[in-house]
């Protein structure tokens, strides 16, 4: 099994690469520029994914050889996790790239590894329903021991920040939810353009999330007008079916979204799922066109 583990580690690693190197990218890191991120390029990135990918296989493993409560699975990994947002931040001189990508991924690949203990030794296909229920019994305790605090800390996270502000449960939110964002929304949305097999495919998602999601990046930068704004603005440019205008299209949202100091990382992390997901079930053909 411990190629099984191997290949969920490579996956989400690979899947974090094709994310960052995507491009023309609106207000995001791309192989192009860096967006509206004064603090980090692409190469901050790569840094902080090659920190990280350790710690992917120990999710998978922990999850793997674990026989208590998805409650105490979590816990598990938080530690982990714990220790590889230090790594990260050591590898990018303090810079988050990767926080919320690193919680997703240490939940998904636990969830998935504790669905091997199940699985023959070889296999390309997830029960997508159990992964989903078990990433919501690990995280069910989450807006209540996190969010729903009575006292306010002074150092308050931005997912926090905006609770308090919003009502907007976040990332959290949707572990809770069993991520609606990636499995009731995006990927439905890729698997009506199957198979992927070119880098346009992948940022039309990018844009179909921009539109349709609540992104917690874009109202921590820009509030809830700023967010609305880029829905509609996002919707607009999806509706245009020649290639080489949309391309076109998404260049020049890139620059204003920059002057804006907007960007929509949120979005950007459930593109990255996409990916792993779409990895690891085999229906996406690499290197893209």
């Amino acid at each position: 099994m411990s190629d099984g583990l191997l290949f969920l580690q490579q996956s989400a690693a690979k899947a974090l690469f094709i994310e960052v190197q995507l491009a023309p990218k609106p207000g995001l890191v791309d192989r192009l520029d860096n967006g509206a991120h004064n603090d980090m390029h692409l190469f901050t990135f790569t840094e902080s994914i090659l920190a990280l990918q350790p710690y992917f296989y120990q999710y998978a493993l922990t999850g793997y050889q674990h026989q208590g409560t998805p409650r105490q699975l979590f816990d598990k990994i938080r530690q982990i996790g714990q220790k590889a947002e230090k790594a990260m931040l050591t590898a990018t001189k303090g810079i988050n790239t990767h926080k919320g990508a690193n919680f997703s991924f240490a939940l998904f690949l636990a969830a998935i590894g504790k669905t091997m203990q199940n699985l023959p030794a070889t296999f390309n296909q997830f029960d997508q329903k159990q992964i989903r229920q078990y990433i919501q019994q690990m995280t069910q305790h989450l807006i209540e021991e996190d969010l729903q605090k009575k006292e306010i800390k002074k150092r308050s996270t931005n997912g926090e920040k905006l609770f308090i502000k919003y009502g907007i449960t976040g990332i959290r939110g949707q572990a809770a939810a069993g991520y609606p964002d990636l499995f009731d929304q995006l990927l439905p949305f890729l698997n009506g353009q199957l198979p992927i097999k070119k880098e346009s495919q992948l940022l039309r998602g990018l844009l179909f999330l921009m539109a349709n999601i609540e992104d917690s990046n874009l109202i921590h930068r820009g509030g809830l007008d700023a967010w609305r704004t880029v829905q509609n603005e996002a919707a607009q440019i999806s509706l245009i079916a020649d290639e080489t205008r949309f391309l076109d299209s998404l260049s020049a949202y890139n620059q204003l979204l920059t002057k804006r100091y907007l960007s929509p990382g949120g979005a950007a992390d459930v593109l990255a799922l996409a990916i792993f997901w779409l990895i690891i079930e085999e229906k996406i053909t690499l290197p893209l066109g």
